[in-house]
């Protein structure tokens, strides 16, 4: 009988290898039975040798113990068995298959399935080649933007750039890998990348028109990191919002409020931004003293507070200059305000002001200096006297 197609070569190797298997004695089984177990114990040994493997090649891993070394190699780490543990299932099976009559070896390496293993094998390694240089992109961004942040001209500032476009980097670069990857293996299945290429971009104009608020915050995002407006760990106040900048994405700036609340702004609505630390800051001291202290006496005791926290090695730092005095702001309704401020490092303000608050108090009930607090006079009538009877004579 001729066999024309593939599916009666199959059936007919199946069925020829089960006449064989009925025809095994008990030695011949016995045989293949021992065989089997064998081919299996040898693949769960390996599988277990290369898992433990796997974990050491982990911890020899260089580079810093931080939550992102450990996504990364958790991640390379399951592709990576994934993978391994796939071929190791599948040379099991065949091998089973061999000891046990099954020709599939003999099918996969002939006409259809010849070409479909070989379709399948290109597929599965342009599917880790993609995966690869995915992680390899995202690698070789931390590096480079690991040496920019410690180069000694950066900064603080520069690091807190870099952390914030560091996100936005990860995703452009694992995304570029991800397409090329998806329409190399779209060209390896048989479809046409060129109409594909062609709808997306259709597809991708219609989306433009339809969304234009989220292309406006993606650019106005872009301009906001490249002017170094606002990077992350920044304090600012935006929309009536403020807080510190935790995250920003593609197209949201995330703020952590004092209280521990997460305000989600979209960068269209950042018009105006309050950044409260950038290159430096100042704490703004507004204090008021009564009308009977010395006001030069107490301008003197908070310039000499001031130079006392310099001296101190946890605030020194901290107070950038001497105290730079305004002057008289108001006469108040029970008291004189006096101005002056304290230039910080940016963020520092709210730390040193507080512990300006402490000392100057105490410092001015040393030295006397009253402060005042509002003084209430009670002004009685005076009752009117009433005119003589009878009039003026």
């Amino acid at each position: 009988m001729e066999v024309s197609t593939a599916s009666e070569q199959v059936i007919l190797g199946f069925q020829d290898s089960w006449n064989a298997l009925l025809r095994l004695g008990p030695a011949a089984l016995a045989l293949n039975v021992a065989l089997s177990a064998l081919v299996l114990g040898a693949a769960f040994g390996v599988g277990l040798l290369v898992r433990r493997l796997l974990k050491r090649g982990v911890r020899a891993v260089p580079g810093p113990a931080d939550a992102e070394k450990t996504i990364r190699t958790r991640r390379v780490t399951q592709v990576t068995w994934a993978v391994f543990e796939t071929g190791l299932v599948l040379a099991a099976f065949f091998a089973l298959a061999s000891i046990w009559g099954f020709d599939l070896l003999g099918w996969l390496t002939a006409g259809l399935g010849q070409r479909v293993v070989q379709s399948v094998v290109r597929i599965a390694v342009l599917a880790v080649i993609t995966f690869a240089a995915a992680e390899l992109a995202t690698l070789l961004v931390n590096r480079v933007l690991a040496k920019m942040a410690h180069h000694k001209s950066g900064g603080i500032r520069r690091e807190a750039q870099l952390n914030t476009i560091g996100p936005l980097l990860h995703g452009v670069a694992r995304g570029v890998v991800i397409i090329m990857g998806a329409m190399m293996i779209l060209a390896e299945i048989g479809l046409e990348i060129g109409p594909l290429l062609a709808g997306a971009g259709v597809i991708g104009l219609a989306i433009g028109f339809g969304a234009q608020t989220l292309v406006k915050d993606f650019l106005t995002g872009i301009f906001l990191i490249s002017e170094d407006i606002v990077a992350v760990g920044d304090v600012v106040e935006i929309a009536g919002s403020s807080g510190v900048v935790e995250q920003m994405t593609i197209r949201t700036l995330r703020l952590r409020a004092l209280d521990g609340t997460l305000h989600v702004l979209p960068y269209g609505e950042a018009q105006i931004i309050h950044n409260m630390t950038k290159v430096f800051s100042y704490h703004v001291v507004e204090l008021g003293v009564s009308y009977e202290s010395d006001i030069d006496k107490a301008f003197e005791v908070m310039a000499e507070v001031v130079e006392e926290m310099r001296a101190d090695p946890d605030l020194g730092p901290k107070i950038l200059e001497p105290l730079e005095v305004m002057d008289v702001s108001a006469l108040a309704d029970s008291g004189v305000v006096l101005r002056g401020r304290i230039k910080t490092p940016p963020g520092a303000q709210w730390g040193v002001g507080r512990a300006f608050n402490r000392r100057i108090k105490q410092a001015w009930d040393a030295a006397g200096v009253e402060i005042p607090y509002p003084h209430m006079h009670l002004v009685m009538p005076q009752p009117t006297q009433a005119p003589p009877a009878g009039g003026s004579a």
